[in-house]
């Protein structure tokens, strides 16, 4: 492509024919270019600085250091966006979750990438897919514990409930957010976190090992008490006027099921001035006629600030539409912390 520079890809693991096959489908168009193929991460941190790519696919199953391992380096010391392969799901959701949480940006399978036809369907998506990536601004993925919630940000109002919606780049933030939060914090959490299909059990089941917060997928007709409530795949999360989950697989709202401005809505409607809104990194712009909606209630609503997230699309929106205040995650976390519980109107 003329006067274009072409996307630079390191792949790391898999086999010489996988890898053949991959980077032939990601070389298809010709503003992609696979520019080294490495077998251990060890061999790929090694050849960072000098291949300096704009993006690392690499598999999590790898010879020597284990691909999470290679992540959670490259993120803490010389951070790059990555995309992670596993085999199935069903054997390493816990795996891609936890290389979410430190850093990579997306986590695909091997049996979702059909490379048989480069000029495809498949071919295309995963081309738009690295493309998305490679731009994405990524920062330094702090190790656990250095993430502390810092006195900034506090903001010392009452809250029913707290509504999260995240996307590209929000799993390595929400895990820090829960992190920060006891194991006894009285304030449930409804969260929207966009994934890949496949992924979002695992995600939740590895949180609830990792954070002090019960973490668990919601489920229609429970209340919603203490702790982290995460969205299932494909379905639409509400709160309704008596604080019960409901899980609403009928309706349309833009691009995505589930859908932050769903949820954020049923809460501005639920809980109206204890209703607590949250717009985390991600692309597009999901979550922001929520948030409003929250705030027109007089609810709270947060976005991240730029300068933190690795994709700006969801918090610019939230913002451009009106929000009570743009925090970095450790503000965010400091808020949370100073929020007092208040039971829904519906449930005293």
């Amino acid at each position: 492509m003329t006067g274009v520079a072409a996307q630079r890809v390191l792949l790391c693991g898999g086999s010489r024919v996988y890898a053949t096959a991959l980077s032939r489908a990601l070389d298809h168009e010709g503003d992609i270019t696979v520019v080294e193929v490495c077998r251990t991460a060890e061999e790929a941190i090694a050849a960072l600085p000098r291949i300096r790519p704009d993006l690392v696919i690499m598999n999590l199953q790898l010879p020597g250091m284990d691909g999470l391992a290679a992540v959670q380096e490259i993120m803490s010391s010389r951070p790059v966006p990555i995309l992670v392969i596993l085999a199935r799901v069903s054997t390493g959701g816990d795996g891609a979750a936890a290389a979410l949480a430190a850093g990579a940006l997306d986590a695909i399978t091997s049996d979702d990438l059909d490379l048989r036809d480069p000029a495809g369907a498949a071919g295309s998506a995963l081309r738009r897919r690295v493309k998305m990536l490679s731009r994405a601004h990524v920062i330094r993925h702090l190790r656990p514990g250095l993430w502390a919630a810092s006195g900034a940000g506090d903001l010392a109002r009452r809250a029913s409930v707290i509504g999260v919606c995240a996307s590209t780049g929000g799993p390595q933030i929400l895990v820090h957010l829960l992190e920060a939060l006891p194991a006894d914090y009285p304030i449930p959490l409804l969260v929207v976190q966009h994934i890949g299909a496949g992924f979002i059990e695992g995600f939740a089941h590895w949180l609830d090992q990792s954070v002090p917060l019960s973490v668990a997928i919601a489920t229609s007709g429970a209340q919603a008490g203490p702790g982290a409530w995460i969205a299932p795949e494909g379905v639409h999360l509400k709160l309704t006027a008596t604080g019960q989950l409901y899980l609403d697989r009928r309706a349309v709202a833009g691009h995505h099921r589930p859908s932050g401005d769903v949820l954020f809505e049923s809460i501005a409607a639920a809980a109206g001035r204890a209703g607590v809104a949250i717009v985390l990194s991600g692309m597009g712009a999901d979550g922001a006629v929520g948030a409003a909606a929250v705030r027109a209630r007089g609810g709270l609503a947060i976005t991240q600030d730029e300068e933190s997230s690795v994709v700006y699309g969801m918090p610019r929106a939230a913002t451009d539409l009106g929000v009570d205040v743009v925090l970095s995650p450790s503000e965010i976390a400091a808020s949370l912390l100073g929020l007092i519980h208040e039971p829904l109107p519906g449930t005293r």
